[in-house]
């Protein structure tokens, strides 16, 4: 009887059609991991699996797209599986989306629109979202300019490890008073903690 190394098992269970299997097949030729890295077989797996309507293989396939790895570049193919996955709730399509609305890739350049995936990427904690939202407030890109709310998106993407926030944050302090800053912080930290307590 012949032993079925983790490989073979796994072939097996993405060509009998199983997502997962189909996902980590396509994540092991993207690393290289237990097999020689193949990004066109990486794409294919992710493909198939993408179209079941993994969310993690959408976004994937939708990296490889922007990135033109193992497919050729294309912007707007790039949009649409982000966008399957960011409406799914995928926080890095929600991010990556943004993007693209916000440079007009794949898409008509829409400065609301890429606000509201960054919100919706931020509001699940993303450290990079938060702090470009202070950045859209601090120069009115996408939304109503506003100094307080830009020290309020860089206060939490701070908090949350984004070094360039606190660079940013220090920067602003000088236009706000210290009551303002206080008031600010105070609302950041209520926010976190509602907002953790929704994603745990």
């Amino acid at each position: 009887m012949t032993t079925m190394t983790y490989s073979d098992a796994l072939l097996k269970a993405a060509k009998g059609g199983d997502v997962t299997a189909q996902l980590n097949l396509g994540m092991c030729y993207d690393m290289g991991e237990g097999v020689e890295r193949d990004i066109k077989e990486a794409v294919k797996w992710y493909r198939l699996a993408a179209e079941q309507g993994d969310v993690e293989a959408q976004h994937n396939l939708g990296v490889c797209y922007d990135m033109g790895e193992g497919v050729t570049q294309d912007s707007k193919e790039a949009v649409k599986w982000y966008r399957l996955a960011a409406e799914q709730g995928d926080v890095d399509a929600q991010l990556n989306l943004g993007m693209s609305y916000d440079r007009g890739e794949g898409v008509e350049q829409d400065q609301k629109e890429a606000v509201k995936w960054f919100l919706l990427a931020a509001e699940q904690g993303d450290a990079e979202a938060q702090y470009i939202l202070g950045l859209c407030y601090e120069v009115g890109d996408g939304v109503v300019e506003d100094i307080k709310e830009s020290y309020f998106w860089y206060f939490i993407s701070a908090l949350n490890g984004y070094d360039k926030a606190r660079e940013d944050l220090d920067m602003l302090q000088e236009d706000l008073s210290a009551p303002e800053r206080e008031q600010i912080e105070a609302r950041a930290q209520k926010w976190l903690e509602e907002h953790n307590q929704e994603l745990e």
